[in-house]
Formats: structure tokens, C-alpha cells, sequence
């Protein structure tokens, strides 16, 4: 058995933390400048642009890319031969809250939903653990901005819905609030499982490359519909109009029970983050 010291857990959190929020993703970077190409309104263009200035800005100077640092989920997959010296979630709170100190990165977090007092520290977390083989540890760090995640939605759908109630459902979640989510967005998709198993997909998916190629023919072809109709709403870059509403779209699926068919759908902005590492 492999051992790993907690202590290195944190540091590597911590490492992630600050990546994750002054480095724009490479293949989001990518998929704005691809927009960039191909969108013909001017004051789209022009945001388009003020994008890729604000990414390499944040990137040179270590700042973040968006004023808001998000709320952090953290991935954890650990090889069944490792034993971690110390308490595992202890060591990743730990790593975040070290990273929002170093990084001067703004903390959001409250300790209750109602009482609202700021914990001064962005923890805790939400981790999610997933056992696997091998001797290594690999950590994804997902600070989530809440101007998105307002937008997101989930229903349980019935077994007999169709691919085109499913693409309206999608469509429906971001014309409702798409324009505070500050488009152009990257949409993850989790699809069956449980209520639960589903909103887990989903955030999973927006950690996905944008465009990746999907290996499931029948959810590519959803993919495709989904973000040509998204890119056909006119909502826009920052929802001022064009062409450009959508850069991507991931769906995850698991099976599920013959009774049901759970759909979430995670709405990300054009600040989509996330940063691994592996011990």
C-alpha cells in the first residue's frame, strides 16, 4: 500500500484552488476564440474579445477571472491501494481555505442558508469520493460561480418522454434566466441514475473538455440539437445579442429505473472553472 501524507492532499487542493480561478480553462479559451470567428454581430464581437483580453489579463497579472470565486466541489478519486495519513476531507477543506487566503480569492460561503453568517474561510466544501484502482489520488477542484448555478434546473421526467421534451426542457432553463448566467454558457447535462445521481452527472459534465467527442451516437445527436437551438435564441454574448449563446454542451448518462427518467441540467458561464491534479 501506498502511503500519502494529508498534509500534501492540502497543498495540492490549495495549488488547484488558485489555478482553477486565474486560469481560464485552455479548451474554454478555445471555444470563445472559435466563436469569435464565426459570430458576426459587432457588440458580440466586441465582448467575445473583452473576454479573451480578460482571461489573459487574469492569467498574467494572477488575478481571477471573475469577481465571483465561486463555490467550491471537489472530485476525489482514490486508488483503492493508497492509505491517507490523516483525516482526508479535513485536508481538503483545509487545502481551500489555504488557497482563497494565498490566492486573495473572495470567500462566499455562508454557514447556514438562513442565518447567512460568512465562514471567512470558503469551506466547507462539497466533496464528492469515488474509489477506484490503483496507488494515485486524483483531485478536480470546481469553484462554481452562482450567477450560473442559479440558472440551472432539474425535473424527473416520465420514461415516455422523447428526445424533443428532453431538448425543451434544456432550451426552456436557459431562456428562462440564460441572460444572468453571463453567456455564452457551457451547459453539463446529467441524464438518469436518481434525482440525485442526475445533479452529480451534470456538474461532472461541465468539468468535460468542451468539444469532446461524445462516444454515445444517440447523446451526440442530442448535443448537437441542443447547442444549434441554444446558438439560435439570439441571447447572445453577456445576453446583448448574436449567435454565440452556447459553447458546448456535455451530457453524462447512468441507468436508471424503468419508472423514471431523472434529467439535470447545469448551467456554467463563459468563466467556466476547474483545475486537477494528482498525487
Amino acid at each position: 500500500m501506498r502511503k500519502i501524507d494529508s498534509a500534501k492532499v492540502s497543498e495540492l487542493v490549495r495549488r488547484l484552488a488558485i489555478e482553477a480561478n486565474i486560469r481560464l480553462r485552455k479548451d474554454v479559451l478555445i471555444a470563445i476564440k472559435r466563436a469569435l470567428r464565426t459570430e458576426t454581430k459587432l457588440s458580440a464581437r466586441r465582448i467575445l474579445k473583452i473576454l479573451v483580453q480578460n482571461a489573459r489579463l487574469a492569467r498574467d497579472k494572477s488575478i481571477p477571472i471573475c469577481q465571483d470565486t465561486g463555490f467550491v466541489e471537489v472530485f476525489c478519486r482514490i486508488g483503492q491501494e493508497v492509505i491517507v495519513k490523516g483525516a482526508l476531507t479535513d485536508a481538503i477543506n483545509k487545502g481551500v481555505e489555504l488557497g482563497y487566503r494565498d490566492g486573495f480569492l473572495r470567500k462566499s460561503v455562508v454557514s447556514d442558508p438562513l442565518l447567512r453568517n460568512n465562514t471567512k474561510t470558503n469551506t466547507p466544501c462539497v466533496i464528492h469520493y469515488d474509489v477506484v484502482k490503483g496507488d494515485r489520488i486524483e483531485i478536480i477542484v470546481v469553484p462554481k460561480g452562482f450567477g450560473s448555478e442559479n440558472a440551472s434546473s432539474l425535473v424527473m421526467l416520465k420514461p415516455t418522454d422523447t428526445e424533443e421534451t428532453i431538448v425543451n426542457f434544456v432550451l426552456d432553463t436557459v431562456k428562462r434566466s440564460g441572460y444572468d448566467a453571463c453567456p455564452p454558457l457551457i451547459i453539463g447535462i446529467g441524464m438518469g441514475g436518481t434525482m440525485d445521481k442526475a445533479a452529480l452527472l451534470a456538474t461532472q459534465a461541465i468539468t468535460l473538455k468542451v468539444g469532446r467527442k461524445q462516444a454515445k451516437k444517440h447523446l451526440a445527436r442530442i448535443e448537437d440539437m441542443i447547442m444549434t437551438k441554444l446558438n439560435k435564441t439570439g441571447i447572445g454574448p453577456a445576453g446583448l445579442g448574436g449567435k454565440t449563446t452556447c459553447l458546448g454542451v456535455n451530457i453524462l448518462s447512468f441507468p436508471t429505473h424503468i419508472a423514471g427518467l431523472p434529467l439535470c441540467v447545469k448551467v456554467s458561464c463563459h468563466a467556466t472553472r476547474s483545475a486537477k491534479g494528482v498525487i
